[in-house]
């Protein structure tokens, strides 16, 4: 236990705790942004954010990941605020803590591994593409001078980790170039023209609604949708900064500790949140490993708010935009357009129509099921070909079948099957088969009853342990018959 500790705390204090000033410097326009974009104040997100970072460092089951308000979360929300209003807001946020931790409870993150390559690599593109997208708005028609600071900002994040690693390069961006905003002024937007920002600490909050079935109502299909989103970018994103980092998470951890900061920030006036894949490359980039740098960025944002809101709210918005411009280069997995290249057919086009969905929906959960489900659907149709070897000698017929049997092959092996046999002695030889499910099974009923009327002997040669097992538990024939 106590190695542990050190190991997920302790481990390069430094390197970590300057990691999370900088992810702390980048979460409070995003967080800003989504508070608007779900139609609340803006303190209701940066609350969150410092909630959410603050407490998943201690609950969550990946080092390093950031978790706070998140923009998936903001977009599913906007018609319950638009409605209801904040309190309900504040309601739904509580439930989907709760179904967060229940999943968790349940160990939902075993569910990670029917999730393909190509989905994630859908996943990943989709989301640097999008945060590429999110920062036009703040880059493009503005001024010459905001071209000047994004562009100078690209290029400290760019050359100095090459000469100078001791402190990271988006830091140095924010303070050398926020110190030459604040000595020579410049037509740049600032942090400020996003919102404004409240200098007090987050109080104690039971959500002002009427505790009945139908606020239950009311809030359950937003809690759901909450619940599912923040899981599924936040059991993604930690998969990630797995393979970023060479290490792993338990996900099953991840997903009970993003149901408790949820219900926490619930409770404390914030939004929803999950894991958050541009500040967790940042983060993970600027050479952080442990909880600390998770528990640094919540505790340096409150900080920032409280102590230094008047300084904040100077921050150029060219430069966060840059840094995350240069985050969504990152997160891109170039060596995509080789895949694409290489890999069959049906996996680019999973990969494809994940990017699509996401771009289309502005939703990553939907896009994964929906890549997901289509490479079932090709994962299905792939091993349902059936093939079925006639051999005859005398009045006996063996049919030797070979493939996957269940409900996607099962036509295939009828059709390869002469039912107008008569009088004979026919077997059904499945060496190389594996019967899978209740279609499988039915099938090879229908076919031996079909054979019987016919006054053929029908037997059933050499199956396997779990075939055998499938056919005594369903199958209506004759135990006899089975060889």
């Amino acid at each position: 236990m106590i190695e542990t500790f050190k190991k997920e705390w302790l481990t390069d204090p430094k390197t970590n705790i300057l990691a999370g000033i900088v992810v702390a410097l980048a979460l409070i326009p995003e967080a800003i942004a989504f508070s608007i974009i779900a139609g609340v104040d803006p303190m209701v997100g940066l609350y969150a954010s410092f909630i959410i970072a603050v407490s998943i460092s201690i609950l969550g089951g990946r080092p390093a990941m950031i978790s706070a308000a998140t923009g998936a979360i903001a977009l599913l929300v906007t018609p319950l605020v638009r409605e209801y209003g904040v309190e309900y807001l504040l309601a739904a946020t509580l439930l989907m803590g709760l179904i967060q931790l229940i999943l968790g409870i349940l160990k939902i993150g075993k569910l990670m591994k029917f999730i393909p390559k190509s989905v994630m690599l859908g996943f990943v593109n989709a989301l640097a593409i999008m945060i590429f997208m999110s920062q036009i708005e703040h880059i493009f028609g503005i001024s010459i001078s905001t071209y000047l600071y994004v562009g100078v900002t690209l290029l400290i994040v760019y050359v100095v980790p090459r000469f100078f690693k001791a402190v990271p390069a988006p830091l140095i961006a924010i303070v050398v170039l926020t110190a030459l905003y604040l000595y020579m002024g410049a037509d740049v937007r600032t942090v400020g023209d996003l919102g404004a920002i409240e200098r007090t600490l987050p109080s104690f909050i039971i959500p002002d609604v009427p505790y009945t079935l139908e606020t239950l109502r009311i809030i359950l299909p937003f809690s759901i949708s909450m619940a599912i989103v923040g899981l599924v970018e936040s059991l993604l994103t930690a998969k990630i900064v797995d393979d970023a980092t060479d290490s792993y998470s338990s996900k099953n951890r991840e997903s009970r500790g993003q149901g408790v900061s949820n219900i926490i920030a619930g409770f404390f006036g914030g939004m929803g949140g999950c894991a958050m894949i541009g500040q967790s490359i940042i983060n993970v980039r600027s050479g952080a490993t442990t909880r600390l740098s998770t528990f640094t960025a919540g505790m340096v944002l409150i900080f920032l708010i409280i102590v230094l809101g008047d300084l904040v709210v100077q921050v150029p918005m060219p430069i966060l935009a840059g840094i995350m411009v240069m985050v969504s280069i990152g997160t891109f997995d170039w060596g995509s357009f080789k895949y694409m290249t290489r890999a069959p057919r049906t996996d680019v086009v999973v990969m494809v129509v994940t990017v699509s969905i996401v771009l289309m929906t502005h939703n990553l959960a939907i896009g994964v099921v929906a890549g997901v489900i289509l490479s079932a659907l090709f994962f299905a149709t792939k091993i349902s070909n059936v093939e079925v070897e006639k051999t005859e000698s005398g009045n006996e017929v063996n049919y030797r079948i070979d493939g996957q049997v269940f409900f996607a092959s099962v036509d295939t092996m009828m059709n390869q099957i002469d039912l107008d046999d008569e009088h004979r002695m026919i077997e059904l030889d499945f060496t190389n088969a594996h019967i899978w499910d209740d279609s499988g099974v039915d099938a090879i009923d229908t076919m031996i009853t079909k054979m019987r009327r016919k006054d053929n002997q029908v037997y059933i040669r050499n199956l396997n342990k779990d075939s055998r097992k499938i056919i005594n538990e369903l199958s209506m024939i004759n135990k006899e018959e089975l060889v």
